[in-house]
């Protein structure tokens, strides 16, 4: 091409009809990278529910064969993790709240790599697969971050913390179908200080990753609509009682996993430098709930959830099994979110709450039980809040539901003073920022 050429002049100038090129790259890389994820998010979840109904089947045909196949599937995926993958541990939030920290380097890593992406869907399927009690939704944020790191990359595009909340704010409105869930979770969780100018970044991620999912999956709700209510007397009852049981509960809950994950005392350190043993043992203890208790703490408890959701009964040790069996699990370092699972924790105690508060919608009360648990566990009020109203359509339940993540939000940090994901994600930040947050 010959120099003075108007084509190559095009493209060396700084601004295409007054847009920047390097915005424009920009666009381009956060549309097709929205794109991607939610056909990713989409087929994921179609995958996760396909890996736990064989599981169901294999499980009502076999009765006892888990006491088996559970140990031995929690061994094999925590040797191939720690062996090829250790970056894929866990949820996937912990890793996305690190790379924020530091997100030039960290997005050249094996953190935010896409074949570490690949590997963390592949494994928790697997653990699906083998009834692990793991959610889809911890695996979404993080793959959906790496989907953003790569088109950035492909475009050279420079690496800001907003690809990396944009990502990951598209991967939990993809996975729960909930847009505005999206946008508080990137605020309120991945972002400890949400720019303005990420916002536009982080809506056009979620919106163009929610219209993939609405194309192909349509618009259903979540849990299905609960359009039940509790009088303003029933509020200033139960959610307190639920908001105060649920945040001592899931603050016990993060707690334990943090205790367990970064051990302090000889016994502990002894059992996670043998992980594949450790997992093994977490293993047969999710096994033995499993067969307990009917099934009910298989894979991510969406079933029982949405039953008590309805109305529908479910064994009063339900909740306290599922807080076992997904302990356990997480314990054991496999991959795996814990989203779902906290969630049907919740509506266990819930259930349990019904119990006490008889003469109230038993949906109603089993909503609130979820809230108090699910902001103990995560200490997100707000994303909580947003993520149980839009996943079950209950609008005329969201002030008992702010009343309820607050006071859990306040009691939660009784028993645990610091964040989970935020205390996870420490194992995977750069060494100088663990000094400094130390």
């Amino acid at each position: 091409m010959k120099p003075g050429n108007p084509l190559k002049k095009y493209f060396r100038q700084d601004s295409v009809l007054g847009v920047s090129l390097d915005t424009t790259r920009r666009r381009v890389a956060t549309g097709l990278g929205a794109v991607l994820l939610g056909l990713v998010a989409i087929l994921f979840a179609q995958a996760g529910d396909i890996a736990q109904h064989l599981f169901l089947v294999f499980d009502s045909r076999f009765p006892y064969a888990a006491l088996i196949l559970t140990p031995a599937g929690f061994a094999a995926v925590a040797y191939a993790t720690n062996r090829w993958f250790a970056d894929a541990k866990g949820s996937g939030i912990p890793q996305v709240i690190a790379a924020t920290r530091d997100p030039e380097g960290m997005a050249g890593g094996r953190l935010l790599a896409l074949r570490t992406a690949f590997f963390k869907l592949v494994m928790t399927l697997v653990m699906l697969l083998v009834g692990g009690s793991v959610g889809r939704e911890g695996p979404s944020v993080q793959v959906s971050a790496a989907i953003m790191v790569k088109f950035h990359q492909m475009l050279r595009v420079p690496m800001t913390a907003g690809v990396l909340i944009a990502g990951g704010a598209a991967g939990v409105a993809a996975a729960f179908n909930t847009p505005l869930a999206g946008v508080a979770f990137a605020i309120e969780e991945l972002a400890a200080a949400f720019e303005q100018r990420v916002t536009v970044l982080v809506m056009a991620a979620v919106v163009i990753s929610g219209l993939v999912s609405l194309g192909i999956a349509g618009d259903y709700v979540y849990f299905g609509a609960m359009h039940e209510t509790l009088s303003v007397s029933a509020v200033l009852i139960i959610a307190p009682v639920a908001g105060i049981l649920g945040g001592l509960a899931g603050g016990l809950f993060a707690r334990l996993l943090l205790h367990a994950l970064q051990p302090q005392n000889a016994w502990l350190r002894k059992a996670r430098s043998r992980p594949v043993l450790l997992a093994s043992a977490c293993g047969l203890i999710v096994a033995a709930l499993g067969i307990v208790t009917g099934g009910s703490t298989w894979g991510t408890g969406y079933e029982t959830t949405r039953m008590l959701i309805e109305g529908s009964g479910a064994s009063p040790w339900f909740g306290p099994a599922k807080f076992l069996a997904t302990l356990a699990t997480a314990v054991s370092g496999a991959p795996g979110g814990i989203f779902a699972p906290s969630l049907a924790v919740g509506a266990g105690l819930g259930q349990l709450l019904t119990y006490v508060f008889p003469d109230n919608p038993m949906g109603a009360v089993v909503l609130l039980g979820m809230m108090g648990y699910f902001v103990g566990v995560v200490r997100a009020p707000l994303t909580a809040v947003i993520i149980l109203m839009e996943t079950t359509a209950s609008r005329g339940m969201i002030l008992p539901l702010f009343a309820t993540a607050l006071i859990a939000d306040v009691t939660s940090t009784l028993v645990c003073r610091e964040k989970l994901y935020h205390g996870l994600a420490r194992a995977f930040m750069p060494e100088k920022e663990k000094k400094a947050r130390d």
